[in-house]
């Protein structure tokens, strides 16, 4: 299954927002030996969203969307997701409840009395009308809940409740996934060669090993290499020593220098 991740904010493609959700979806997902298909960044636009989030939910791939989710007029994310779906929205029991706690709790704090019918307390439950048939994501920073709708899973942009609940989702929904956490990739500093040259190598190395991916990423002004490639294998851990060795077997047939070799 493919692991796709969509970020939904104007503030995030203005720049007024830097994002965090990208690398620390990495760093669980690594954790749990999975790693990302996919990214994209979308902005508060609903019938932009509508055309993502159809492709999503139609892909099959298991699906992060951070942000939009609120109750705002630039929150877009629930009714684009009913749309995508062709579903009605309607208020999850589930999350009223739960929002009803936290109307509760915060009603507590402050030493008044929670009312149901109060405009806030509509407000809030409008923060769980969700498209037909969804389930919810616990929230435990603050008991407004996410959902999700087969395998794409909606949680709000901010980073100290979207990261939990993500954890949540790929443990309790997604743990049939995981994989041993080991050497996911391969590869060595090649100094005196250009791409070009070592594209059939390349080529070759895929072609011998199933599962495995090549990947080259250069640098013309490294501080410590310089001008240099990084030659390396991913993928199937079964394999990936012997195209390991294939791979620099042929950057050493070929001439180049090799530096420095890392594991990750």
């Amino acid at each position: 299954m493919n692991i796709g991740l969509i970020i939904i904010g104007d503030e995030i493609l203005s720049g007024k927002r830097q994002d965090k959700h990208l690398a620390k979806v990495i760093e669980l997902l690594g954790a749990r030996g999975l790693s990302l298909s996919w990214a994209k960044y979308l902005g508060d636009d609903r019938e932009q969203l509508i055309v993502e989030l159809a492709a999503a939910f139609g892909s099959g791939d298991l699906v992060f969307s951070c942000g939009g989710i609120g109750a705002t007029p630039d929150d877009h994310t629930r009714q684009a997701a009913a749309a995508a779906l062709g579903r009605d929205l309607q208020l999850h029991p589930e999350a009223a409840e739960s929002i009803w706690q936290r109307v509760q709790q915060m009603a507590a704090e402050q030493g008044t009395e929670p009312q149901r019918d109060h405009p806030d307390t509509r407000r809030r439950m409008e923060m769980g009308v969700f498209p037909a048939g969804a389930a919810i994501i616990p929230n435990p920073y603050n008991k407004i809940p996410g959902f999700s709708v087969g395998t794409v899973y909606f949680v709000p942009g901010f980073p100290v409740m979207a990261h939990p609940m993500i954890e949540w989702v790929l443990d309790e929904r997604h743990a049939a996934l995981h994989q041993p956490v080991g050497t996911r990739e391969r590869s060595l500093i090649v100094q005196g060669a250009m791409e070009a040259t070592l594209t059939p190598l390349m080529e070759r190395v895929e072609a011998d090993f199933p599962g495995i991916k090549v990947f080259s990423l250069p640098s013309v002004d490294h501080p410590q290499w310089g001008r240099h490639i990084e030659l390396g294998v991913k993928g199937d851990a079964a394999t990936m020593e012997a195209a390991y060795a294939a791979l620099r077997s042929g950057v050493v047939q070929f001439g180049a220098v090799i530096g420095t070799e890392l594991v990750r």
